[in-house]
């Protein structure tokens, strides 16, 4: 579904992604781990069209999509779940939500899913008058990630779901996205610095440091990797 070929991302003369390749299957949930500034939100950037690449090639569902605009990309079926949630957060959980399909025209259809969404986060059904700034950080979470399905994606980028978030709470989102990937068959890019949550979720996983891929494979034989438990598994 989703093929990353020697993906290279600067900022000026500064490498943030160098020479990345990575694949998601249909239906697959895939996890980049690798610590902060590793170069993981700038290869998420690149795959939604918000930075350009500066080398390599980006194919989604047989598709080149390397110099597309966002909008382009979301009406694809890729839709991305930033870091730090970036809601609008004076608009109210429904507005915040009906935003995330603006690529739609199929009111019905739009209405189906948004009913969707609720019944999947009943939290946010319950808020759904409420502007989005008075949330707490697990219903802003949320919040992202239902106005990230709200476009009707084949495949789900999610950037650092857990952080910040109480050890109860990330549990929830990991069951969530689990939830979504088997019942609707959503693919799923999951990246984050919580490698103990990233590698329960996903089957397979890379590692990035210093914005290259520095080791991949299953997640069971990750988490057994020595380098993976010295550095991210506390040992």
């Amino acid at each position: 579904m989703l093929e990353l070929t020697d993906l290279s991302v600067h900022y000026g003369t500064v490498a943030a992604v160098d020479s990345v390749s990575v694949t998601v299957a249909e239906g697959e949930i895939v996890a980049i781990i690798g610590p902060n500034g590793a170069g993981k939100t700038s290869t998420l950037r690149a795959l939604s069209g918000l930075v350009r690449p500066s080398g390599g090639r980006v194919m989604f569902r047989g598709t080149d999509i390397s110099r597309w605009r966002p909008h382009r990309i979301v009406a694809l079926g890729l839709s991305h779940a930033p870091e730090g949630r970036r809601l609008f957060p004076q608009m109210t959980v429904l507005e915040n939500l009906r935003m995330g399909a603006y690529r739609r025209r199929d009111r019905d259809a739009v209405a189906r899913t948004l009913g969707e969404v609720l019944e999947r986060f009943p939290r946010l059904a319950e808020r759904r008058h409420q502007p989005a700034g008075t949330l707490s950080g697990g219903e802003q979470q949320m919040l992202t990630i239902g106005r990230a399905l709200m476009s009707g994606p084949a495949m789900l980028i999610l950037d650092e779901p857990s952080f910040g978030l109480a050890p109860l709470l990330v549990r929830e989102i990991r069951a969530i996205v689990q939830s979504i990937n088997r019942e609707r068959g959503v693919a799923v890019l999951l990246v984050e610095q919580n490698a103990r949550m990233a590698l329960a979720v996903a089957g397979r996983a890379y590692v990035m440091e210093t914005g290259r891929i520095v080791l991949s494979g299953s997640a069971a034989m990750l988490r057994e990797s020595p380098h993976v438990k010295a550095a991210y598994l506390g040992g």
